[in-house]
């Protein structure tokens, strides 16, 4: 069946969705976007989402030109259209097609362009992957300065996926010039050490994920002891257990780093109870 995705008001199907050649998305890469899980026909922390959406579009200094409320609306159209039980909406602004290329930013009433489309996931909760864990490596972080902000300019972390592929693992985690652990290609990163769960504190050089958010207070109302700082890769080799977080793997068991095995090189007891209540709290709370 063809999709039926969002362009600039308009539900299309996906062979007739057209953006111009020079959208600043397509041209400079100027654009954010958001991704949503969906579960049981139902959306997991939306609010969340828009709000790191706005947070994004502020710092690129662009407008919106849809509100919230009309996006939760296209949001639940499109499940609706393309009836999705489990899967992810993708959804992109841009700063809009002024025309012609130039680096300067257009005349701020510009129309941006909003594109939407839904991905189909029927066993998302329930992903083979959960159940024995992530392999990763470890690669210098190339990104740019800003990865806080969730724009589209992808690349790095597109080549980072690719070389976590070509070494027959799941993933790879950035390194700081530091030599510690910024985050993952597309997830925040974590190890265990007892009842304490390690990670990056917020700041410029990591996303500030929305699954994060949540996994941290769900641990921290479930008696763990949540500690912000960064760690090394021979530090996450040394703990009881790892794992990342995000929206398309929810809370994702990370069972081995750079070939060396975390913990008993299975997923653990913590990452597979924090997945657990997170996807229990989740459905609850879905909108």
């Amino acid at each position: 069946m063809t999709r039926i995705v969002y362009l600039n008001g308009d539900y299309l199907p996906e062979t007739e969705a057209r953006v111009s050649i020079f959208d600043r998305g397509f041209l400079m890469a100027d654009g954010v976007y958001e991704v949503t899980s969906v579960l049981d026909g139902k959306l997991i922390d939306f609010d969340g989402h828009i709000r790191r959406l706005e947070r994004s579009l502020r710092e690129l200094e662009m407008s919106c030109p849809i509100s919230s409320a009309d996006l939760l609306t296209v949001h639940r159209e499109l499940v609706a259209r393309n009836g999705i039980d489990q899967g992810m909406i993708y959804l992109q602004v841009t700063r809009g097609n002024p025309g012609d290329r130039s680096f300067l930013f257009p005349p701020a009433d510009l129309p941006g362009t909003v594109v939407a489309f839904t991905q189909n996931i029927p066993n998302l909760a329930d992903a083979p992957a959960a159940k024995v864990g992530f392999r990763v490596i470890t690669i210098p972080d190339l990104r740019w300065s800003r990865v806080d902000i969730k724009t589209v300019q992808l690349l790095y972390p597109s080549m980072g996926k690719m070389a976590a592929k070509k070494a027959g693992v799941d993933d790879s985690w950035f390194i700081d010039e530091a030599g510690a652990v910024t985050e993952g290609t597309s997830n925040n990163a974590y190890i265990v050490k007892g009842n304490r769960i390690i990670t990056r504190a917020l700041g410029n050089d990591i996303l500030h994920g929305i699954t994060r958010a949540a996994v941290l207070r769900f641990a921290a109302e479930a008696q763990f002891e949540v500690e912000e700082r960064a760690f090394t890769p021979a530090e996450a080799q040394g703990a009881d257990e790892a794992f990342a977080t995000a929206a398309s793997i929810f809370v994702m068991p990370v069972v081995e780093v750079d070939g060396k095995p975390v913990g008993t090189g299975k997923p653990g007891p913590v990452a597979t109870r924090l997945r657990e209540i997170y996807l229990d709290e989740m459905r609850k709370a879905a909108i």
